[in-house]
């Protein structure tokens, strides 16, 4: 049973909060807010016996999730209080999985005493049936079910002060005003996801998104044109149901489909629940890091205004939309936890539901202009390491949102642009240096983007939270239980925001940077090899081995055969057609390689091989990068196998043959001894080479994940992917910027310094 001295929405009776006790329902529990609850009610309410409604994963049951739930840092100092083995032991007496989800409600217990309703989106701005499903759904769901036991527990609702919506002046602790209907507007968001779905595999919208696709990804293949296609398909989708959301959130009146959808799911518990039985609704206002309990700055993963600050500190955000005067209403989690378990100790009569808002602005006021500083000053001292341009933080002058509007459209529009420019460029060291400048630009724009997208509403409202409520029920914690209470008077913002929250999440952002192994620094070598007959290195030939192209071998063949006259007279032709050659090397890289090597049409097979035994090899020795050699040698020494690809013939690789365990080349049909100018099979490049290297790999017993490979253009985007270790040598500028993204090694191999008494093992 719960202590049940306790009244309406009146006069509130001076009897203190007790302590809770009997069986709890929790969801939300693997959340944020859900683990602090659950660590209160196993510290500090002996006498409960939890269950928690939690959905399974691959591979993980939901009784698994729950005892994991245990090593996390919010129970750390419980653990060393109690010792471990008798954490997990009562744990395990008080703790329950009860597995299923909001959507798949299982059977409920009916000896329910309390139910703690916690679980919702933590999205601002997701698309508008994943918000509705989660928090209209999910509120349907679990009374439903509860009504199905027969059950009066008392329903602790835990929703948001932003429920208000677009208004002005002071939100009372009430019931909202509205008009607006949960289940016709829940219908309508579920319906708008068919909607945009069969409108998305129209013909005129696929041309579109496979004209884009095919123009940024041909070169990779046909496979990756597809999957480009069908993933900005998906993403069209989700932009177009983000906008109905926010479009039907706007039109009704709240900023977006998150506070739209939790307002309307206080109305379900309403009317499920609260018209019959007990129900109080827990507003809290934005959550972050915990003052007090469980330690000061716990807090598990980034809140809501977390990658503002740490955006801010990188200097990302040169200015905001935000308006000086306005409160970003922000409580610590301990404080929200305080408050649903003291509203949960104190049940209001059935039929009258109570609210409390658990905020700080109408009490003590945090005004947007007093967090900034705060914030300016914590990076200004403590600048974020590794962070190009952290030592300049930001100073804001807040000029408005339609000025700084124009100003991320500006940006948007010359990122674009100098991004297009810079692909078109011959990659060199300077434009990676560029490359990896705009990169950073584009990463900060689409921050500001985002960001100034998410809070303007937040930052610009003139909304205040009444709180009697709250600070009527806060009064009546005993005087001996004063980490348990939440009286918001006694935070001192600039202590909060310097030495405890700022920190806290400026150390998480370091731990997640570790995890991706990013600390702002980047490899530019290749890692050294380890010893192993498992590995299998793959090295492209042209660009990559060797600085040439088949149009340059094309020459050196004609050059041996015939001298200098009968190059420049083939120069000449191929000048000729040059426009055909490049629109056919844009579209695909396989048409050009086809439609070139139609020029060894009538050639002798025996003609071109003494060519290539003659000055074709002195010409591709001397664009042979000896750098390369050396790394052919280090994995043949680390005992890999070494292996040169070309798309081309193989007779023109033929040189270079004993520096590798095995060359993979094309041939070229021959009649009688002369060449047709047709190739033997499909030229091995792009996804073809991909597909081969993964045959290769399951044949030999080679392990992708430990293998290398070495490629110059974007075209070779397929097969570097498979590897573990793939790097990009003087690659194109495309290549580059993947590479630069995917955080793989970008090499400058110097061409030269390769004799012919070097072309042996």
């Amino acid at each position: 049973m719960t202590n049940t001295a306790g009244a309406g929405t009146g006069a509130e009776p001076e009897s203190p909060v007790g302590r809770l006790s009997g069986h709890v329902l929790l969801t939300g529990g693997t959340g944020f807010v859900g683990q602090a609850v659950l660590e209160r009610l196993l510290v500090s309410h002996p006498d409960t016996r939890i269950s928690m409604l939690v959905r399974g994963k691959t591979g993980q049951s939901a009784a698994d999730r729950v005892r994991k739930l245990l090593s996390k840092p919010v129970f750390k100092p419980w653990r060393e209080a109690v010792g471990r083995e008798e954490a997990a032991r009562i744990f395990a007496e008080r703790v329950t999985a009860v597995e299923g989800s909001l959507d798949a409600v299982p059977e409920l217990p009916a000896d329910l005493d309390v139910v703690i309703h916690s679980a919702s989106t933590v999205s601002f701005d997701p698309p508008i049936d994943e918000a509705f499903a989660t928090n209209v759904g999910g509120a349907s769901g679990i009374y439903s079910a509860l009504r199905a036991t027969g059950a009066d527990p008392h329903v602790v609702h835990v929703s948001t002060c932003y429920v208000g919506g677009m208004r002005k002046g002071v939100l009372p602790e009430a019931s909202l005003d509205h008009d607006a209907d949960w289940r016709i507007e829940w219908e309508a968001a579920a319906a708008a996801r068919q909607r945009v779905e069969l409108r998305s595999r129209e013909p005129g919208v696929l041309r579109g998104l496979m004209l884009r696709a095919r123009a940024e990804h041909g070169k990779e293949g046909p496979r990756a044109v597809a999957r480009a296609a069908e993933d900005a398909r998906i993403d069209w989708v989700k932009k177009r149901l983000v906008t109905a959301g926010r479009a039907r959130a706007q039109s009704l009146g709240w900023t977006d489909v998150y506070t739209l959808t939790k307002a309307l799911a206080e109305r379900a518990a309403e009317e499920l629940w609260g018209a019959e039985h007990r129900l109080s609704v827990v507003r809290p206002s934005v959550i972050e890091s915990a003052l007090e309990h469980p330690f000061p700055g716990w807090i598990d993963g980034f809140k809501v205004a977390d990658p503002l600050i740490i955006a801010f500190g990188r200097g990302q955000l040169p200015d905001f939309p935000g308006v000086p005067d306005s409160v970003l209403d922000i409580i610590p989690v301990d404080f929200v936890v305080n408050a649903i378990l003291a509203a949960a100790a104190t049940p209001p009569p059935a039929t009258e539901p109570r609210y409390l808002h658990i905020a700080s602005g109408a009490s003590n006021p945090l005004p947007f202009h007093e967090m900034y500083r705060n914030v300016h000053e914590y990076f200004t001292a403590n600048p974020i390491p590794d962070t190009p341009g952290a030592e300049r933080v930001p100073t804001w002058q807040f000029p408005g949102d339609r000025r700084v509007e124009r100003a991320i459209r500006r940006a948007e529009v010359l990122v674009g642009a100098a991004n297009t420019t810079l692909d078109r460029l011959p990659s060199t060291p300077r434009l990676r240096e560029w490359q990896r400048t705009m990169g950073r630009r584009e990463r900060d724009v689409h921050s500001l983007r985002q960001l100034s997208d998410l809070y303007r509403a937040y930052v610009g409202t003139e909304l205040i939270f009444d709180d009697r409520n709250a600070r009527t029920l806060n009064a009546r914690i005993p005087a001996d239980r004063p980490t348990e209470g939440f009286d918001v008077t006694r935070i001192d913002w600039r202590d909060f925001m310097q030495r405890v929250h700022v920190p806290a999440i400026t150390q998480l952002m370091r731990v997640f940077s570790r995890g991706r192994g990013s600390t702002g620094a980047r490899s530019t070598e290749p890692k050294a090899l380890e010893q192993r007959t498992d590995v299998v290195a793959v090295f492209d030939l042209e660009g990559t081995v060797v600085e040439s192209n088949i149009v340059q071998q094309r020459l050196w063949v004609l050059r041996a055969q015939g001298g200098e006259a009968a190059a420049a007279a083939e120069a000449g032709s191929i000048i000729t057609r040059l426009p055909s050659y490049l629109a056919a090397e844009r579209r695909d890289r396989g048409e050009f390689l086809r439609s070139f090597l139609r020029r060894y049409a009538g050639m002798p097979a025996s003609r071109l091989e003494a060519a290539v035994r003659g000055g074709y090899t002195d010409q591709l020795v001397a664009h042979t990068s000896s750098a390369a050699l050396q790394r052919v040698r280090e994995h043949r020494a680390a005992g890999h196998r070494t292996v040169l690809v070309t798309g081309s013939i193989g007779v023109l690789a033929e040189p270079l043959a004993e520096l590798f365990d095995e060359v993979i080349a094309g041939t070229m049909h021959e009649e009688q001894g002369v060449l047709t100018g047709y190739l033997g099979a499909p030229p091995l490049v792009d996804e073809a080479r991909g597909a081969w290297l993964a045959q290769y790999a399951e044949r030999g017993g080679y392990d992708l994940a430990a293998s290398y490979a070495y490629g110059d253009s974007v075209a070779d985007l397929p097969w570097l992917s498979l590897v573990g270790n793939a790097t990009a040598v003087n690659p194109d500028a495309r290549l580059a910027r993947a590479a630069l993204k995917r955080r793989w090694p970008i090499v400058d191999w110097p061409r030269g310094g390769v004799a012919r008494t070097d072309l042996t093992s």
